[in-house]
């Protein structure tokens, strides 16, 4: 496995329940912050392999970039029964529930 990508895995089992992040800022985390697209291969690729907590994963504008149909209800499920407010558009509030490693000292 490539170094970048066990960082990125790793990176994602750290969000915590609750919160959510995006794929920019994972791959800026992991130390490529020009690779939000390679945050979504892995999630692809290693999602269910490494039973990773992909649901907590958005876009940099605060929103499930799946399309109804085809896992966004499933990804709004999931955040909603962590307790995460999400709108019928599929927006989340940043300012609550971005996760911010930084200030927890985590990652």
């Amino acid at each position: 496995m490539h170094p970048f990508t066990a960082d990125v895995i790793d990176v994602i089992r750290e969000i915590p329940e609750g919160t959510v992040s995006s794929y920019g800022r994972i791959a800026e985390l992991a130390g490529n912050p020009r690779a939000a697209r390679q945050v979504v291969r892995v999630l692809h690729t290693f999602g269910e392999k490494e039973n990773l907590p992909w649901w907590r994963v958005i876009n940099a504008a605060g929103c499930i970039s799946l399309q109804p149909g085809y896992g966004f209800e499933e990804q709004r499920d999931l955040l909603e029964a962590e307790g995460v407010e999400v709108s019928s558009s599929g927006r989340i509030s940043l300012d609550l529930y971005l996760w911010k490693p930084d200030a927890d000292g985590a990652v």
